[in-house]
Formats: structure tokens, sequence, C-alpha cells
């Protein structure tokens, strides 16, 4: 069962070939087995999935189940799950339980879905590896010595190796996309507000946005005509129907109008990545797209224009940390100043005090008009670029990631990592939606291609992503690890 899609597993649920608590057992076993070499998981939640799964099972009976009733997933450490530890893979929030459900975690259950256990993830989501977690670095299914990608590497890792068949994740710069590529599975970024953001803990504020991680773009669906939806809790949810998702997959590609961004085909593309690319293209043209190219001319100026407003955001949000309501709290603090000092700098890793140095210098005062404002002046600018490129065409496309999975340890320099998200970033900065599949390899490593849409474009990227996949076999392959013990 480890190697069906979601779709798949839900259509056997329907026909009866097996019950959800055997499902659920199958994968929590599965779990058990492999997960010590992956560190996928920050908790497993067995007995509630099981009872859950029971739930569920009764519902089918009874003919009362809902679209995802029975199916199991994993949920990345960064959304609230009441009774349950919520992480966000810090050392600060290792003992924290949350006392209420995201929203996005009620609508799951609601809709029926089986949660498993919390995914590993950069702590705060900030990284591009998943080596920044106090749990310790997520490895990759395809090449243990290798990187997952990240900062949701946990959720990719956990899908790519038939752990759960789909999980969430959430995607600031990339955090999605990027770990989907590098994994060899499916990940979509939706439209900044179209999924709720109540009860997913913030890193940055104006870019954060959950979204499905799963091995098909019809399993992305289903689980986003779950999630999507107006929030009256979260200000910056978009109150604006929701599409069926799935039934739009089959549209026909023929006129598609494909625009390749030059900026994405330069130097500093890993040879292999950008062939397996521009072979992924050949497959749409063949279906009856037409290609040209086009200009996403302020490409250049996303990394530094993200790397001042995201600190500057998780500076401001990660201010509540500072051990006298909630998470770690120093011993014997000798007054209140120690009591912050020492809270801070025991409960938060290297990467994350670097984002919010780096963000508390940006705002303060000689600062925020020389590097924060600017910052924002070329988001705009970065934002009207992909405006202008989609009144000529329909979608954008190009690779997720510059180069294949790197080695465990082997990007040292923060700079050099912050380039891994080169052509993640600015989709964030505009506020599109964007999806990675998987299109081909660079040795034994996963290749991504990344497909971008207008904002609430949804499900024409979907449908695109569908219609690649239902033409090839990318999405099909399985890595090694774990055959043995099927």
């Amino acid at each position: 069962m480890h190697d069906k899609t979601l779709t798949e597993l839900a259509a056997g649920l329907r026909a009866g070939e097996f019950s959800s608590r055997e499902l659920c057992q199958s994968a929590l076993d599965r779990i058990q087995r492999l997960d010590g070499d992956l560190n996928s998981f920050i908790s497993v939640t067995a007995e509630q999935a099981l009872a859950d799964a029971d739930a569920a099972d009764q519902a089918r009976a009874s003919g009362d189940a809902a679209a995802l009733a029975g199916l199991p997933l994993a949920l990345k450490d960064i959304f609230c799950t009441q009774g349950v530890r919520t992480s966000c893979g810090s050392k600060m929030l290792d003992r924290f339980v949350a006392p209420y459900d995201a929203t996005v975690v009620e609508k799951i259950r609601q809709a029926g879905g089986v949660s498993l256990g919390k995914t590993n993830m950069d702590e705060f989501a900030m990284g591009s590896s998943n080596e920044n977690s106090f749990y310790g670095p997520v490895k990759n299914p395809w090449d243990l010595s290798a990187v997952p990608g990240g900062s949701s590497g946990g959720s990719a890792a956990a899908v790519a190796a038939g752990l759960v068949p789909a999980a969430l994740g959430t995607d600031t710069g990339g955090s999605i996309r990027q770990p989907a590529a590098f994994c060899g599975i499916t990940g979509l970024k939706p439209t900044y507000g179209r999924v709720s953001r109540y009860g997913m803990v913030a890193y940055a504020s104006s870019l954060d946005q959950g979204g499905p991680m799963a091995r098909t773009a019809a399993d992305c669906a289903l689980l986003l005509e779950t999630i999507a939806g107006h929030d009256v809790r979260d200000s910056t949810s978009v109150a604006r129907v929701v599409p069926d998702y799935s039934a739009e997959l089959d549209t026909s590609l023929a006129g598609l109008k494909i625009g390749l961004p030059k900026e994405y085909f330069g130097d500093g593309l890993d040879p292999e990545v950008e062939t397996a690319v521009r072979e992924a293209i050949k497959v749409y043209e063949s279906l009856g797209a037409k290609v040209c190219e086009v200009s996403l001319p302020h490409t250049h100026l996303a990394i530094p224009a993200y790397y001042v407003i995201a600190p500057a955001e998780a500076s401001s949000n990660l201010s509540r940390y500072d051990g006298v309501r909630f998470g770690h709290r120093c011993e014997d603090p000798t007054d209140l100043e120690d009591l912050y000092k020492r809270t801070r700098a025991e409960g938060f890793g290297e990467e994350v005090k670097r984002r919010i140095l780096i963000g508390t210098h940006t705002l303060s005062e000689g600062f925020f008009d020389a590097y924060y404002l600017k910052a924002q002046q070329v988001r705009r600018l970065i934002r009207q670029d992909f405006l202008d490129a989609f009144d000529e065409v329909d979608v954008l496309m190009g690779p997720t990631a510059p180069t294949p999975a790197f080695d465990l340890g082997a990007q040292k320099d923060p700079v050099s990592m912050y380039l891994q998200d080169i052509y993640t970033i600015a989709v964030n900065l505009a506020g599109i939606p964007g999806i990675s599949v998987p299109a081909g390899f660079a040795g034994n490593r996963p290749v991504g291609l990344q497909v971008l849409a207008p904002h609430f474009a949804e499900a024409q990227l979907l449908g695109v992503a569908h219609q690649f996949q239902q033409a090839t076999d990318w999405h099909l392959k399985r890595p090694a690890f774990g055959k043995e013990m099927a």
C-alpha cells in the first residue's frame, strides 16, 4: 500500500479493499521500521491515529464518509495541533503542547484525514536543507548522504520514502517546492491568502503560505480543495470561492502559452538540471503548448530583497519567545534581562539567531528607510515583472532549484545556502502560486520542474502539472530506500 498515491488509496477505501485501520497501521509500522534512518518525524501520534482511523471506518460503514475519510498523512511541525507537541524544530518549543488546532488541521480532521504525526523541519522554517533542526538533520531517501531540502524536508522525505502518501508543508521562500524537487515528489505553494495561516507558527507573515506535498498533482488537488478557503480568524485570508480543483485536472494543453524566463537558465544552473527541465518542456510542446522566452528583469534582486524583508518580519514574530509566557525558559535567572538573554540564547539555533540579528538591524533607527523600505519597493517591481509576463503567457516554467540535492554538510557558507532558493523566492515576494513536479534526474538525485501561474490560478497550475504526469512517469519513480522492507 505504501506505493499507492492518495487518490488510489481513497479509491481502495471506497471499494473496501482495505480498512482505514489496516492502512494507517501499515503506515505506522513502516514509520517505526524506517524513520530511524531518515529522521523525518519529530512526533508520531499512533494511538490517536488509530482511533481516528476507526472513526473513519465507522463513518464509511454508515455512508457518511468525508472527502479524506481514513486517509493517512503527516503535518509539518509548524501547524498547531491540539494536545500534541508543536515544536517548529526548535529547542525553544520542544515542550510546547498546542492548546488548539490550526485551521488547516481543523479542515483535515473535518474531512476525515488521519494525521500520523508531525514532521521534522528547519528551525522555525529557516533553512533550505533541513539541517537546522534541534532534532537533527533529515536525510534524503534517494541518497542518505544528501539533504532532502528545506524547510519542509521532513514532509518531503516522508512522502518520497512511502511513509505517508501526503503531507502538509509551508513555503516562505521555496520551502515546499525545493524539498519536493530534491525528493522527487509534487509540492504546491498556493497563492498568498488562499490557505489560512491561523495556527501556523509565523516566520515571515507576508510570505508564509501552507500547502500540500504528495506524489502527484491529483493528490495535491484533493488536499488543496480541503485546506483552501476564507478564514475570519486570519486577516490575510482571501474571501474567494474555492474551485473543484480535481474536476479541472484534465483541461487540454492545446494552445497553452509557456514562458521561459531567461534569467532562470543562466549562470549557476547545473547542466544536468537544465537538460532535464528542457526535456520536460519538450513534452509540453508535444502536448500542444507553445513556448517562448520571457524576461523577469528584477530576478537578481529577489534574494537581497527577501533577506531584508523575511528576517525583519522574523525578528518581530520571534520576539514573543521570551521565557515568560510559553516555551523554553532558562534556569535560575538573576533578573529579567538575564531571563531574556539566556532564554533566547539557549532556545534558538544559530541560523535563527542570525536572521533575528539581521532583521533587528534592518528595522533599527537609521536603517529602516535604507533597507526595509527599499526592499519593499523592490518587491513591488518583482511582482510587476510577473504581472507583465502573464500578460504575454499563461504559465512560466523553469527549474525549481539550480542543483539537485547537495550532500549533508556541503553548504557551510550561509550565502551559498541562500542561493539555493534563487528560483523560488521571487514567487513568495509576488504572492503567486507555484508547483514543483518530478522531471528527471541528475545522477541518482531527482530534478524538479517549477510551474508558475497568475494569482489564484491554482486550477490551471494543477491541470498543467497533471497533464505532464499523464504523459511521463517521473512521478512514479521510487527510491530504493525501504523497498526491501515493503
